[in-house]
């Protein structure tokens, strides 16, 4: 009913869009960018909704539910996205709540209670919880940027569900509206009194509480002896929380329903007391079935959590960007498990005297006692980074989601793990199983072939003989992330016909006109349909095979790489260590996060929502407040390079027409800085001049309150070059090679200087590449790709004679050290490049691994060091640390992520307001903070620019700090 009465209204949107905007303060969204953000989630699938409304207040979210209805048209609620099975998308309105409704509106200590608006982020009503001792117990590894809203949707359950329960396990009461508009609040538990007394109340509220009476009685059977009995069984409606023995509790019964039934508009959750103390015991098994047999008896110790990875995650996890392996116990599978108490020795005691008792098969192979704050971090985060990190096979197949979180009674999963195994070596398929063991819930990626038809066949009949399987072992299919399109068709494998009916009779209580999310669990579409990316449904594209750069880790194939985005959304984070994504944390604009940029890029590449290829605005305007900061390509657990996409994008869009101001001025700085050397002085003088200045920055498309750089009196290659004629220069030791970046060179140079200096305390003979070169930063980040491969080209030529002789080359500044080291295999594929890509180090990277022996001035100081965002992607700051380290320093290394200027971003007309407020998150409040004999250590050109501008502090870069400490010792 809902898909026709849609079709129908799809012939006058404009109706609806008109009396959506006269009623909603909130944004109102009919644009393709807009529908091309909201196409898809986490999941397999792809919808094109009608609409989008992102509601200011809950009063837009019933204006907007009672105008969709008015028009006939179905609504699909949304939180943060992250849903995998499907549930989140649709072809009618969606309505966003993730973007302004983020109250906590009260937070009751006495009686472990909080309200909240449904876009309050997770780990927001944690952190207010704290205060108090508290927490909201369900945590799913999307704790970061999920919304109670959404939690409410699935279900969602988390980690420490083996303590806590799952999400309707916490539910007091819920504020929902049903698409007819009505209003109302449903409560957890209800005495007979009570619930007649509800029945009775006038329209369509006493008709719902009547109608829900009238399904229990006839389906009391049912309800009682077919739903199974265990904590994980999310898949369907819970429809015997309404049975009288278990309290009537319409709120939970609610709790699950994918949106179908209600929207809710708030929530009354449980907060429990967080343990004062918690131990970690890390125990080593052959295998993950052998992991899975230990369960029963470790679950006899009341663990907080019973979690289990295998070797391929952690294979993964070394796969996709760690720089140094997690310490784990000897075992092919590892259980994680967390023990309370009062304080940290009471709970490590728990610990170890659970692994003392256990016996048997139950015994692990290894274990360990992990207290080690940084350690217990790196372990957790294998796990809640699982989905990302499984989403390519070690072959390099995509792996996706489906089969993704059955569940079964803890006691059965080893068996069913076995049978599932089977299952996978029958259909040929590869995934990597890992999960909450402790409640037999289980996550798998599975390398199905989404692409084309046979491989949805295959995928069908998959999923067909898994839910079967899941069955017999007397489990769910789902067993956290809802139904959705993935496993709604399935529910009748799972249910007899008569709780498939009493389905139906609960969602029409709701929602008799079916427009609350049509086609999840009641009346489902085909979970082989509206697959994202099938590939043989269009033709094919020139633009995917129209791309400059290499894409190495895809094979040269731009539609794989359009597929990395798995839609999980950690570029979501409101808060946590690692830079993505700088516009998103500033902004909260879906547009502007690394998914919804990946999203736009590959509805672009379709072709159906976006319909102007490489020519696109909506992209375009999107990857404008893309820093390039290249955050994402090592926070992202699949590692999505945006800056790359945004240089592509950039190369492709502005070919053959004229571009940007700044892609002229800061684009081509290296040649204007090689134009000011002729004349420096002059140069400087004149770009001070007030009407000069203003004129010029006009001109170059820079901001009007940023001040112009000036440039060095002296370049660094000039200043060298006259020290080596005159005999200064050391000529004997190991040679190096230093390469002379264009900001070191020409802006900072005392940089370049202090490192030769400390290379030469170390004992090396420091030489520079002929002639003048570059890297090519400056022309990738502005998508000029033609340019920046000739210049690539001559810095290969100049450094690979010195590589051919088995030189290192050190990069001073990071962003043009990461060119060498990535951009440049990039741009420029093939063994030349490779051999210098590896030939490049950081300073403490190169003394790290060729001077081990050297040892730094001593420094009695203390510092602040800011990372610099293409150093944290690409290179890593471990060797940095080390070095600070060993030279006495006091460092703090601040997790502030990106500066906010990043190269020539904060300089553009247009990014001043929001470059300064990325740098106003922690970094400039920092620095200010910091004691006036506080170091600021930032090896970045444009991070000490941002600090100057920001806070008149001058930063120093590592090298000057070393140089510092060298030329004290030897005074």
């Amino acid at each position: 009913m809902a898909d026709a009465q849609l079709s129908s209204s799809r012939t006058a949107p404009a109706d609806l869009r008109r009396d959506l905007e006269r009623r909603i303060r909130g944004t109102v969204a009919f644009d393709p960018g807009t529908l091309a953000l909201y196409t898809s989630d986490a999941s397999n699938y792809r919808r094109v909704p009608l609409g989008v409304v992102i509601p200011e207040t809950v009063d837009d979210c019933v204006a907007a539910v009672r105008t969709c209805a008015e028009h006939g048209v179905p609504v699909v609620p949304r939180g943060g996205g992250t849903s995998i099975a499907g549930n989140a998308i649709g072809t009618g309105v969606v309505i966003d709540t993730s973007r302004h409704l983020r109250a906590i509106e009260h937070i009751d200590p006495v009686a472990r209670t909080a309200t909240v608006q449904p876009g309050v982020i997770l780990d927001d009503l944690r952190e207010a919880a704290s205060a108090h001792g508290l927490t909201f117990a369900p945590d799913p590894s999307t704790h970061s940027r999920c919304t109670v809203g959404g939690m409410v949707g699935n279900n969602a359950c988390g980690s420490h569900s083996v303590a806590w329960g799952t999400t309707a396990d916490n539910i007091v009461a819920l504020d929902v509206l049903l698409a007819d508009g009505t209003r109302m609040t449903v409560g957890s538990r209800h005495t007979p009194e009570e619930w007649a007394e509800l029945t009775r109340r006038p329209g369509r509220e006493g008709g719902i509480y009547t109608e829900l009476d009238r399904i229990v009685e006839e389906h009391r059977a049912d309800l009682r002896t077919t739903m199974p009995e265990f904590r994980r069984r999310v898949s369907g409606y819970a429809l015997d929380r309404l049975l009288p023995e278990k309290g009537r509790d319409v709120a939970a019964a609610l709790v699950g329903t994918e949106g179908t039934c209600v929207l809710v508009l708030g929530a009354t959750v449980r907060l429990v007391e967080s343990p004062p103390a918690r131990a970690l015991a890390v125990l080593g098994y052959p295998d993950a079935a052998a992991a899975a047999d230990a369960v029963p008896d470790l679950l006899d110790h009341a663990p907080l959590t019973a979690e289990g990875i295998n070797h391929r995650m952690v294979a993964a996890l070394d796969r996709h960007g760690s720089r140094s392996r997690v310490p784990l116990p000897e075992g092919g599978a590892w259980l994680l498990v967390e023990i309370a108490g009062a304080d940290p020795a009471e709970a490590t005691g728990a610990a170890e005297r659970m692994l003392s008792e256990l016996k048997g098969a139950s015994r692990p192979r290894d274990a360990v006692v992990v207290t080690d704050a940084a350690h217990q971090r790196a372990l957790w985060r294998i796990r809640e980074e699982g989905a990302g990190l499984t989403q390519r096979t070690p072959s390099g197949d995509d792996a996706w989601s489906g089969w993704e979180d059955a569940a079964v009674p803890p006691r059965n999963l080893g068996g069913y793990l076995r049978d599932f195994d089977a299952l996978m070596e029958r259909h040929g398929r590869f995934g990597v199983v890992y999960g909450h063991f402790g409640d037999g819930c289980l996550h798998v990626r599975i390398d199905f072939a989404l692409t084309h038809e046979r491989g949805r066949r295959e995928y069908r009949a998959f999923m067909e003989e898994a839910a079967d399987l899941v069955v017999a072992h007397g489990g769910s299919l789902s067993g956290e992330h809802g139904d959705g399109q993935a496993r709604s068709e399935l529910l009748r494998r799972m249910y007899p016909e008569g709780i498939i009916r009493a389905f139906g009779a609960f969602k029409r209580a709701w929602d008799p006109d079916g427009l609350m999310n049509p086609g999840i669990i009641v009346d489902p579409l085909p979970l082989d349909a509206d697959i994202r990316v099938a590939a043989d449904d269009r033709p094919a594209l020139p633009l995917l095979s129209e791309v400059t750069l290499a894409y190495t880790d895809d094979d040269g194939d731009f539609a794989r790489t359009l597929r990395r985005c798995s839609g999980v959304g950690k570029c979501r984070r409101q808060s946590g260590p690692g830079v993505m994504c700088p516009s998103y944390q500033v902004t909260q604009e879906e547009r502007h996060s690394t998914r919804g940029r990946a999203h736009l890029l590959f509805e672009m590449a379709k072709g159906e929502v976006i319909t102007d290829g490489w020519r696109s605005e909506e992209v375009r305007e999107s990857l404008d407040l893309c820093l390039s900061c290249k955050g994402c390509l090592s926070d992202c657990p699949v590692n999505v390079d945006m800056a790359a996409y945004k240089s592509e994008f950039l190369h492709q869009h502005y070919r053959g027409r004229p571009r940007p101001a700044a892609h002229y001025s800061m684009g081509w700085l290296p040649l204007w800085a090689r134009l000011a050397a002729l004349a420096p002085a002059e140069a400087n003088r004149v770009a001070r001049l007030p009407g000069v200045a203003r004129l010029a920055k006009r001109l170059a498309g820079v901001a009007a309150r940023r001040d112009l750089p000036a440039f060095a009196t002296t370049t660094f290659t000039r200043a060298f070059r006259r020290r080596q004629r005159r005999g200064r220069a050391r000529t004997v030791g190991r040679r190096v090679v230093l390469w002379p970046d264009t900001f070191g060179n020409h802006l900072d140079p005392r940089v370049l200087a202090a490192a030769t200096r400390v290379l030469e305390d170390a004992g090396f003979t420091v030489v520079l590449p002929e002639g003048q070169v570059c890297c090519g930063l400056t022309w990738v980040s502005t998508g000029q790709l033609d340019v920046a491969r000739a210049v690539m080209r001559r810095a290969v030529r100049a450094l690979e004679p010195w590589v051919a002789q088995g030189l290192p080359v050190v990069g001073l500044e990071p962003s043009c050290t990461a060119a060498l080291r990535h951009d440049l295999v990039e741009l420029l594929p093939g063994p030349a490049s490779e051999r210098v890509a590896e030939a490049v180090h950081t300073l403490a990277g190169f003394l790290n691994a060729h001077a081990p022996e050297w040892r730094p001035p001593r420094l009695s100081a203390r510092a602040l060091a800011q990372v610099h965002c293409h150093q944290h992607a690409v290179m890593g700051f471990d060797a940095e640390r080390e070095l600070i380290a060993g030279a006495g320093i006091d460092g703090e290394v601040l997790d502030s992520g990106c500066c906010g200027l990043a190269g020539d971003f904060g300089f553009t007309e247009g990014h001043y307001e929001i470059s300064t407020a990325i740098g106003e998150r922690e970094l400039l409040p920092r620095v200010r903070a910091a004691d006036a004999d506080t170091l600021v250590l930032a090896d970045g050109y444009s991070c000490r620019t941002q600090i100057d501008q920001g806070t008149g502090r001058r930063a120093l870069h590592l090298a000057e700090v070393l140089a510092r400490g060298i030329a004290d010792r030897d005074a």
